[in-house]
């Protein structure tokens, strides 16, 4: 970390300062500057107590980390793109990898319906939610263990993989037995007890970003997945709450080549969730592609008007069949399959 003394610093409290860093568990190098006096301090704050507090001292103007709070997911760690596979699909690898399926299983007929078409359209990932998170106590909370079972045996038809929602640690198990990827939606990104749950299933874990989550947040949830020994990480943008009205969310798609810069984990677009929108769906799909996103996941319905939640920015099957060929000269241009 760098200290840095304010202007007109004596002797005496430059010298308390780096007993107090020695203290700490660290090595001082004073710099004397014409005006200020620099301090780098050297060690590692995995096994010593961070220097942040030392920003309260009178005799210090401010104090900068140099390595980033989020060790495991950052590309100092891992400097190469990590890749996460589940039945045969590989996110972050060559091929844009798509999800897709309805925001909530309904029912039999509804969800095989829907996993058939999205299969044959080209998708690799089942999406579905058997436990839902809504605003409203009133609101579709999902068919539970039912939902979970329809998603398996669809899974067994297609043989697309499933990911689906993992809203509680009283679920985990249950929901580890018949899922491929675990989602960690938006209202439980910081949920850190539930992100530990999820890491120890060995399952390939999905983080939602936060309605209103800094990208550092974000990042520092996903530390939570890989330091409880579980590699297989993705990173999904969803959109965040903003003072714009137009949309439901408004979808950051600036996350792409932050989260690739600044992890090796794969980055994820969920469009449906971005905007709440059907009719945006796909310029978001085209943007994400050509800014390199690993994977979308995108809500498909066969009657969206019927869908008994977030039917307004569910595509339909055609809509869905049209998407995945018009997405073919974007993915082409980005270097994707």
């Amino acid at each position: 970390m760098i200290l840095v003394l304010k202007p007109g610093t004596s002797r005496k409290d430059l010298n308390a300062v780096t007993a107090e860093i020695k203290r700490l568990g660290y090595a001082p190098h004073v710099m004397r500057g014409v005006a200020r006096t620099v301090i780098g301090a050297i060690g590692d704050e995995r096994r010593h107590a961070t220097l942040e507090a030392l920003a309260a001292w009178p005799q210090v103007e401010s104090v900068t980390r140099i390595q980033k709070r989020y060790k495991l997911v950052s590309r100092e760690a891992h400097p190469q793109n990590s890749t996460v596979t589940s039945r045969g699909a590989v996110i972050g690898g060559s091929k844009c990898v798509v999800m897709a399926g309805p925001c909530s299983v309904e029912s039999e007929r509804q969800l095989m319906t829907t996993a058939e078409a999205v299969a044959a359209a080209g998708a690799t990932v089942l999406r579905g939610g058997a436990f839902k998170p809504r605003t409203s106590p009133y609101e579709f909370q999902g068919l539970g263990e039912k939902g979970l079972k329809l998603l398996a045996k669809a899974r067994k038809a297609t043989g697309l993989a499933v990911i689906t929602e993992l809203l509680s640690e009283d679920h985990v198990e249950l929901v580890a037995e018949y899922a491929d990827i675990l989602q960690i939606g938006a209202r439980n990104a910081q949920n850190f007890q539930l992100l530990v749950a999820a890491a120890k299933t060995g399952l390939p874990v999905l983080l939602k970003r936060g309605l209103s989550m800094k990208i550092e947040e974000w990042l520092l949830a996903g530390e939570y997945v890989l330091a409880n020994g579980n590699p297989n990480l993705m990173f999904c943008e969803r959109g965040i709450r903003t003072f714009e009205t137009y949309t439901r969310n408004t979808l950051d798609l600036s996350t792409i080549p932050i989260v690739k810069r600044e992890s090796h984990c794969p980055i994820v677009i969920d469009p449906s969730q971005g905007g709440g929108r059907a009719d945006l769906v796909a310029s978001f799909c085209k943007g994400a592609v050509a800014m390199g996103a690993d994977a979308l996941l995108i809500e498909v319905h066969p009657n969206p008007a019927e869908a008994w939640s977030d039917g307004a920015q569910q595509l339909s099957l055609q809509g869905f069949s049209q998407l995945m060929q018009d997405l073919q000269p974007f993915l082409k241009a980005a270097g994707r399959e």
